[in-house]
């Protein structure tokens, strides 16, 4: 369920730098997975203690953190390569909003990760700290949409073993970015099957519908929109921790961030106009419905005037003496009814 931020107000009166949790916990077990790698090998580490040593052999490391549940793991992660105190309680704060934050020899980025299901769209905080010799990765809970990146880090030829980390954090965010057009793709397939539906036949669950789609919309764009800002900012950020290749390639993210945000626009204004069509439906309904019973009533009016002549208790009335009085009676009641409904279809009112 999409779900508005709250819990800021837990930290208030805290120290800054002080790392303190705030969002929505889960209980999974914090897990690390460690790969070390250069042009010409690639390993997996099974522990922290086998970093530092192949950090010294000119290696490039990349640990990605499952779940924040283990403060004592974030600690250790973040002394061993020098992460600010604000950084950590940034990475511990999953209610960030998309940034680059530069550093003396790294740089903090944050974006926001979707993760699809059957049922809905779920946003997850992804953190990054990276610079041309290592990358930390902190994801809320465990999964993720990184596998082609793993499987590519395995392979001898690929580019991404020859450049450095601050490539393998643009391949990531790329792949990210990536996950918004499918999320693009379902929610236009379901904005189809809702206009079909308002045109034919809408209802409370079409309107539920609505507002669940406009709901959507609106995290997703507070997803996307940051992050075009904080891509153009790690353009202008120093060659030594963001090269110049990788900045090249970076523009191709942006431009990917831009169609995003343009699809979103265009959306919005779509299933703004699907509260107009709801109520224009509802309302073409009604007057549908207004419209027979008028139509009846206007049919049934002489009628009645007929049968309350008729229904008088007068002594002197010729017609009820006459042995033909109750049939022609009736017979100029289905004359005056078949008369008006031939009035109404040719004046196209029925």
């Amino acid at each position: 369920m999409l779900r508005f931020p709250k819990g800021r107000s837990a930290k208030t009166g805290f120290e800054p730098g002080t790392p303190f949790f705030i969002g929505t916990k889960n209980d999974s077990k914090t897990t690390l997975s460690i790969f070390a790698y250069d042009s010409k090998s690639f390993t997996e580490l099974s522990s922290l203690s086998q970093v530092l040593r192949f950090l010294n052999e000119g290696k490039k490391i990349w640990i990605n953190v499952d779940s924040l549940n283990d403060l004592s793991v974030l600690r250790s992660i973040c002394d061993m390569f020098n992460v600010h105190s604000l950084v950590l309680e940034d990475i511990l704060n999953t209610q960030q909003r998309p940034k680059a934050e530069s550093y003396d020899d790294y740089v903090y980025f944050v974006l926001r990760m979707i993760n699809l299901s059957d049922s809905e769209t779920e946003f997850e905080q992804l953190s990054m700290v990276f610079s041309k010799n290592f990358l930390l990765t902190f994801q809320e809970s465990p999964g993720d949409c990184f596998g082609p990146v793993r499987d590519r880090l395995r392979k001898g030829d690929s580019k991404i073993r020859n450049l450095g980390c601050d490539f393998l954090a643009y391949s990531l965010i790329d792949l990210t970015v990536d996950t918004y057009f499918s999320t693009l793709e379902l929610i236009g397939e379901e904005i189809e099957d809702i206009e079909s539906v308002l045109l034919k036949n809408p209802d409370e669950n079409t309107l539920r519908s609505v507002h669940s789609m406009k709901m959507e919309l609106i995290f997703l764009r507070r997803a996307v929109w940051p992050l075009r800002e904080a891509l153009n900012s790690l353009e202008r950020f120093d060659a030594r921790v963001v090269s110049s290749e990788t900045k090249l390639f970076l523009r191709d993210a942006y431009d990917h961030c831009v169609y995003v945000i343009d699809s979103l626009e265009t959306y919005r204004d779509v299933v703004s106009g699907m509260l107009d069509i709801y109520l224009s439906s509802v309302n073409n309904r009604i007057n549908e419905v207004m419209k027979v019973l008028t139509v009846i009533t206007t049919i049934f009016m002489p009628l009645s005037f007929i049968a309350g002549v008729y229904g008088m208790n007068f002594k002197f009335m010729p017609e009820l003496d006459s042995p033909f009085g109750y049939p022609a009676i009736l017979a100029l009641m289905v004359i005056i009814g078949i008369s008006m409904l031939l009035y109404f279809r040719n004046r196209k009112w029925i």
